[in-house]
């Protein structure tokens, strides 16, 4: 492979901010925040919604999420107008 043109493929932790469950991998994506790992050296860290501990396929539970009211929001912004 050329070395123009590639994005940077480094060690990278994710982690889920709903479970706190995070893992380490390597990804093109890059962070200023850093975590330090199991193995004690820092790594850039990205969190995300949703990781096979929080995914109702992975856990077998279905977990109803109302963050800010999205259901209040929405029957307001299309509710019929009398």
């Amino acid at each position: 492979m050329k070395k123009q043109g590639h994005p940077d493929y480094n060690f990278v932790v994710f982690k889920d901010f709903s479970t706190g469950f995070s893992f380490l991998t390597r990804s093109t994506q890059k962070s200023n925040d850093t975590v330090k790992w199991e193995d004690g050296k820092d790594y850039p860290v990205i969190e995300v919604e949703i990781s096979s501990s929080s995914h109702p396929f992975f856990t077998g539970t279905q977990k109803l999420v109302d963050t800010a009211g999205r259901i209040e929001k929405f029957k307001k912004k299309y509710a019929k107008k009398a």
